[in-house]
């Protein structure tokens, strides 16, 4: 795989209700996916990958190739803080045929960028020359942050290195990552409210995004970045204006009050995603512990912003409701669906 453009969805993983992996489940939402023609990224953090057994993560991994061969393309998370499992990982998933792995910034024990480099990404892609590595540079998360300079040298070394995601959410960052890497380098939007800046910022000149709404609507978000890329960009304003409230609740800050207090509780992806999903009849169930249920105040703000964009273009809900043979609208504005 040369290059990595357009949408990707960063697929969360369906539990059961028990928190047993709903495989069937898993099934139908990539079925979703095809048929959408987005790029997959199974076992990423959207995925919960932290809270998989490994045999689960490389099922998962396993089921969506299965599915997705010869159709679309898959980049499955490999990610750890640790190198050795990293390696474990990434020689399954490319054993099972994933043509691309993600890798994410070692989360916790936070090596300096130069460990990052030579202990961690370095260790990866020498050992899978043809397989194409993308790091994933999320400090708000992992604590820590791979070098623009870091990750040049990195794919001046290895040229399987020739893509990053980036969810850091500093333009100049991007920027100069697109001015020492060249036009050949791929930029992937790590964050989907930033999609549209990122793709037209004459600057950085991003390929595409790995978004967590087109759990929901993959259609809709591959349009829009297939138009910014291709010119038509008031088309693709059109659909980022849209899009935009559910792309502001991938995560959010919202007060609950609770036991006599009101407190400020930080929901993240993929919370916000998974109670959208399990509200409108999407193959969803619960977030596996420590991730769980949001507070009524935050279920009321991710179901006005469904609202919000099903009242601005209800056509984007189209595939939704023919695919899973659901009554979108009935469900969006019903509360039972979202409270019970």
């Amino acid at each position: 795989m040369e290059s990595l453009q357009g949408c990707w969805t960063a697929l969360i993983t369906p539990f059961e209700e028990n928190g047993g992996l709903d495989l069937e489940g898993l099934r139908k939402n990539v079925l979703y996916q095809i048929d959408c023609g987005v790029n997959l990224l199974p076992t990423g953090t959207t995925g919960e990958s932290p809270t998989l057994e490994w045999e689960e993560h490389l099922s998962v991994i396993k089921e969506v190739i299965k599915l997705a061969k010869g159709k679309v393309s898959v980049m499955a998370g490999t990610g750890s803080n640790s190198t050795s499992e990293a390696l474990r990982g990434t020689r399954e998933a490319v054993q099972a045929g994933a043509e691309a792995i993600l890798l994410m910034d070692c989360y916790y024990n936070a090596p300096s960028t130069l460990e990052l480099r030579v202990n961690y990404y370095e260790a990866i892609a020498k050992e899978f020359p043809s397989i194409n590595i993308t790091p994933y540079i999320i400090p708000s998360r992992t604590g820590t942050e791979l070098s623009v300079e870091d990750l040049y040298i990195l794919n001046r070394k290895y040229p399987n290195v020739r893509s990053v995601k980036e969810a850091t959410g500093n333009l100049q960052r991007m920027a100069l990552t697109r001015k020492l890497l060249g036009d050949n380098f791929d930029i992937l939007s790590g964050d989907d409210g930033l999609t549209y800046q990122i793709i037209t910022d004459p600057e950085i000149r991003g390929q595409g995004v790995i978004s967590v709404i087109s759990n929901l609507l993959p259609l809709a978000v591959r349009e829009m970045v297939e138009a910014l890329r291709n010119g038509y960009l008031e088309k693709g304003k059109i659909l980022n204006e849209a899009l935009k409230p559910l792309f502001e609740i991938v995560s959010f800050t919202v007060e609950e009050e609770y036991e006599g207090f009101r407190v400020r509780c930080k929901y993240r992806n993929p919370t916000p995603i998974k109670t959208i999903m399990r509200a409108l009849g999407l193959p969803s169930g619960p977030c596996r512990p420590p991730l769980g249920r949001m507070g009524q105040n935050g279920i009321k703000k991710v179901q006005q912003a469904v609202k919000t964009t099903y009242e601005t273009l209800p056509e984007l809900f189209e595939p939704l409701s023919s695919f899973y043979g659901i009554k979108v609208e009935e469900r969006i504005y019903t509360d039972k669906y979202w409270f019970q």
